[in-house]
C-alpha cells in the first residue's frame, strides 16, 4: 500500500502530520517505511525522513542512509525543480519511483511524502499532482487553520477531483493556535465541500506536536478504509 501525502502549501505540518501516522501504523505492527520524494534545503540526508523516524521512535533504516527514502536531496532551500537546476541537474521522475517500487520490495506500507503543494513544479514539464495522478496514489492533504486555509485547501480538493483522484481525508493542523472562529468555520467549510466534491469527510485534528513525547493520534479512519 502507498499513500500520498501532500499539503496546501510549504511549511503547513506535513512532515509531522506523515511522521505520526507513521508512527500510528508502526504501532499497529504494521511493516512501515516512509519516503520524501525531494528535499530542498538540505544537504547530507532528509532532515524530513529525520523527523519521520523520531515521531515514529526508532533508528534510522539502511534505506535512509543508503538514499532510497530520499533519491534527491538539493542544497538550496526552493521549489525542486529550481533548487536542481542551480545544481544544474534535472530531477528524473522515474529514479523516484524506482525507489518506491524498491521500497515496496521490502516493506507492506509506504507514507510518501510530497514537495509543498499538489501544482509544485518536479521538473520543467511535471507537477507532484501529475506525479500523483501517474500513479494513482490515493492522497491525504494536510491543511490548518490559519486565514486564507479555505481557498487553498478548496481549491487542492477540487484539483484532486478534476483528476479523479482518491483523496482519503484531512490532516487539519490547529497549530500555531489561531482565530478560534476562522479555525471552527474553516473546518466545518472543509468538510462540507468534501462531502460537495463527492468524499467521505474525513478530518483528523493535528495540535502542537512535541517531538520527545510523541503525541498520540488516531488514524484509523484514514487507514482502516483502505
Amino acid at each position: 500500500m502507498e499513500v500520498f501525502i501532500s499539503g496546501i502549501d510549504t511549511n503547513i505540518g506535513k512532515t509531522i502530520a506523515t511522521g505520526l501516522m507513521a508512527r500510528y501504523l508502526f504501532k499497529q505492527n504494521q511493516h512501515i517505511i516512509t519516503q520524501k520524494i525531494v528535499q530542498t534545503g538540505c544537504q547530507t540526508l532528509s532532515e524530513d525522513i529525520l523527523i519521520h523516524r523520531q515521531l515514529m521512535g526508532c533508528a534510522l533504516f539502511k534505506e535512509d542512509t543508503s538514499g532510497l527514502t530520499c533519491p534527491y536531496l538539493f542544497k538550496h532551500p526552493a521549489s525542486p525543480h529550481l533548487a536542481a537546476r542551480l545544481e544544474d541537474k534535472t530531477i528524473d521522475t522515474h529514479v523516484i519511483s524506482q525507489a518506491t517500487q524498491d521500497l515496496k520490495k521490502r516493506f507492506k506500507t509506504i507514507l510518501i511524502e510530497g514537495a509543498g503543494g499538489l501544482m509544485v513544479p518536479l521538473n520543467n514539464a511535471y507537477t507532484v499532482l501529475e506525479y500523483i495522478e501517474e500513479h494513482q496514489y490515493p492522497v491525504i492533504l494536510v491543511t490548518s487553520s490559519k486565514l486564507g486555509s479555505i481557498n487553498h485547501t478548496l481549491l487542492s480538493i477540487e484539483a484532486l477531483k478534476v483528476r479523479k483522484l482518491k483523496l482519503i481525508g484531512i490532516v487539519y493542523n490547529k497549530y500555531p493556535e489561531t482565530d478560534k472562529n476562522i479555525a471552527n468555520d474553516s473546518i466545518n467549510e472543509i468538510a462540507k465541500f468534501m462531502k460537495k466534491s463527492g468524499y467521505k469527510d474525513n478530518i483528523i485534528e493535528m495540535g502542537k506536536t512535541d517531538l520527545t513525547k510523541r503525541d498520540e493520534l488516531d488514524f484509523s479512519k484514514f487507514f482502516n478504509t483502505i
